[in-house]
């Protein structure tokens, strides 16, 4: 019976959590995230900064004209013309959000609730065609309306996504079909 007994004395409980090292690694994992969380909002200012020289977005005018086509999706952002990776984030360029695009005879009225709106005039519209991706977001072939436009002497292409894909074509031909008409008035005015 002593066996027994010198046997159970013997035995060592396991060990038991360290929990002021275990506090540690936790406070340092979190102070990891903040820092970068903190430069990559830092690396996003500095965009914006070297992106300054772009002058403000125009205001839709009071009286655009009546409404030739109306779409509800989302605003992926802009990029440099070509560049679809190289984002601008200038005058709130860069914040994705919904968005509520209608084209006049004015332009193309860009509405987004919770971030700036902005107006293209017609005059500054260059392109329209379908694409698969820009700034950090790919969809399938075709997923993305992308309007290139002229502002402060840079080409700029916006991506949207309409809540109905099927009618971003019409869009496409729509605006490309108001370029021209813009470009062949302008030429036979000079």
């Amino acid at each position: 019976m002593t066996t027994l007994v010198e046997l159970a004395a013997e035995k060592e409980s396991a060990d038991v959590t360290d929990w002021a090292a275990r506090l540690g690694w936790v406070v340092g994992l979190l102070l990891f995230i903040a820092l970068v969380y903190w430069l990559m909002r830092e690396g996003w200012k500095w965009r914006g900064t070297l992106q300054g020289d772009l002058p403000e977005l125009p205001a839709a005018p009071d009286d655009p004209g009546p409404a030739k086509l109306e779409l509800t999706g989302r605003y992926h952002g802009s990029t440099t013309a070509g560049q679809w990776l190289d984002r601008i984030v200038a005058h709130g360029l860069g914040t994705r959000s919904r968005v509520e695009l209608t084209l006049t005879d004015a332009g193309l009225d860009v509405v987004r609730p919770g971030a700036a709106d902005f107006f293209v005039p017609a005059a500054q519209l260059r392109e329209a065609r379908l694409d698969k991706g820009i700034a950090g977001k790919v969809l399938a072939e075709g997923g993305l309306l992308i309007v290139t436009w002229e502002h402060g002497g840079k080409l700029i292409d916006s991506g949207f996504r309409s809540d109905q894909a099927a009618e971003q074509a019409q869009w496409v031909e729509a605006i490309n079909s108001m370029i021209n008409t813009t470009s062949t008035t302008e030429g036979t005015a000079r």
